[in-house]
């Protein structure tokens, strides 16, 4: 489970379990047909060689608990809508966004 770390997440390496915000670097999709297509997500520990990566959620559904890791900060929210490549996430104030659907992680 992620730790609040200021206005960003910070998640512990698996290997080292050192703590830091990992942003993480979308992993596209393999042949033709799938130009532009995101399936993982790539992370790398700023301390030791080990790197790792998830899946993109392919299981996300409308009011699904998420964190949405962004450059700026850390979003909690609710997805409120579901496209192929985005989700909308309603956060604190009832505020609605869309983002990149590879930065959602289900919470």
């Amino acid at each position: 489970m992620s730790r609040s770390a200021g206005p960003q997440t910070s998640d512990p390496c698996p290997r080292c379990f050192v703590e830091a915000v990992r942003l993480g670097t979308p992993l596209p999709a393999a042949g033709p047909s799938t130009v532009g297509a995101v399936t993982a997500v790539a992370y790398a520990c700023d301390r030791c060689p080990h790197t790792w990566s998830r899946p993109v959620e392919d299981d996300l559904v409308v009011h699904d608990a998420v964190r949405v890791d962004l450059p700026e900060a850390t979003l909690y929210g609710e997805a409120r809508q579901v496209e192929e490549d985005r989700v909308q996430v309603r956060g604190p104030g009832g505020a609605l966004r869309w983002v990149e659907r590879w930065r959602v992680v289900i919470y």
